[in-house]
């Protein structure tokens, strides 16, 4: 089995950690991978560190971009078709809606030309999409059409939780059902699962957290669609009913000046951190109370598994897949999107609980350990291969 996986990009997320565990894994397991990966944004974060200590044969391509840029994708789909002629995979699975893209069609002509005699069955990840919340409503119908297209040329369309395989399916028609497998993501939480009360203790001494306080953490891409702007919000509201809470913004991107100027604005700077791109995660997680996500669309929220992992409970906007995670209000609490005030009640009623704060954590610690575990996710997608093949 010969596996040529395509992403458009290794930066922070989950779909990179998604992309480069599945090769490594699956490789350990006599599958012959390819992990082909585009260029970076500017200031996005970086991945690819993760390749530096794993044994997986990786190909660059710089003219792989997220941006649509027709000079860059027209060098970026030929490129993708000579390797593939050069590899001669068995299957092409693409990640991300760049890669998804160029991906398949470049699989498309190698299955016409040299693998006319053993096509490659083609698979694509959907680990959340770009046809809700990104674009302007004329963008957002061409972009679906096209992804009705490549549908067309997929052999097997992979969706992270049940939620987005309604929405492509149900709302935007995109392939049929016979096509889809539902495979939630996969990571190695056993660091998270691990964290002790002497971890968070260490955690809050190194971020210099007083013992008095109680923290409000979020992490991800300081992006339109992960609606900072809100998290100050409910933060403001937060903070005018508790003087001792203080707020951690992990992350980075185009909007963090925007953001740090809003906290000034809401007077709450001299209490949020803005900590930029961290590695060490699990300190975050284990110095923090409880999680807030204010999204206003998410695939499968990974932030939010990482803290269930580390027994830190969630408030989230009721957006995407976040159900498929806070699967009830044992495990965490849900709002509606932009209801700033009912984010801020939610985070205030599990601060002021601390015995159900720290029960509702154990409970969506194993809810998420079950779940969402890197063996799973390996056996589910070399299952999925193996069926490919026959």
């Amino acid at each position: 089995m010969r596996v040529a996986r395509i992403i458009t990009r290794l930066n922070i997320g989950g779909p990179s950690i998604q992309a480069v565990t599945l090769s490594e894994r699956l490789s350990a397991r006599g599958v012959d991978t390819l992990l082909i990966h585009g260029a970076l944004g500017a200031g996005e974060g970086d991945m690819q560190y993760l390749l530096s200590d794993r044994r997986v044969r990786t190909q660059h391509l710089e003219s792989l971009r997220r941006p649509v840029a027709p000079a860059y994708d027209v060098v970026a789909l030929a490129t993708l078709y000579r390797a593939l002629c050069r590899f001669r995979p068995s299957i092409v699975h693409t990640h991300m809606a760049k890669a998804g893209s160029l991906g398949r069609l470049a699989a498309v002509a190698y299955n016409r030309t040299v693998g006319r005699r053993a096509p490659a069955r083609v698979v694509h990840t959907y680990h959340g999409h770009v046809l809700d919340g990104y674009f302007t409503a004329g963008a957002t119908r061409l972009f679906t059409a096209a992804e009705r297209r490549l549908a067309k040329a997929t052999d097997a369309i992979v969706a992270i939780s049940p939620q987005i395989e309604r929405e492509l399916l149900d709302e935007h028609r995109i392939g049929t059902a016979a096509q889809y497998r539902v495979i939630p993501l996969g990571f190695d939480l056993s660091p998270l699962a691990a964290l002790t009360d002497a971890d968070r203790r260490m955690a809050r001494t190194a971020l210099a957290i007083p013992d008095e306080a109680r923290v409000v953490s979020t992490v991800g891409r300081l992006t339109a669609i992960k609606q900072h702007r809100l998290f100050l919000d409910a933060a403001a509201r937060v903070a005018a009913r508790d003087s001792r809470v203080l707020f951690l913004v992990a992350g980075d991107g185009e909007l963090r000046g925007e953001m740090e100027r809003a906290a000034r604005e809401l007077g709450i700077h001299d209490r949020t951190r803005f900590l930029g791109w961290r590695r060490d995660l699990s300190a975050i997680y284990g110095a923090t109370d409880v999680f807030l996500l204010t999204s206003r669309n998410e695939g499968t929220p990974v932030a939010l598994i990482e803290s269930l992992a580390a027994g830190v409970p969630g408030v989230s906007t009721d957006v995407g897949g976040v159900r498929d995670v806070l699967s009830g209000p044992d495990v965490g609490r849900l709002a509606p999107f932009g209801d700033a005030q009912a984010l801020a009640d939610a985070v205030v009623a599990l601060l002021d609980s601390p015995d159900e704060r720290r029960a509702m954590g154990a409970r969506g610690r194993q809810s998420v350990i079950h779940r969402y575990g890197i063996d799973r996710l390996v056996d589910d997608v070399h299952r999925l291969y193996r069926d490919l093949q026959g």
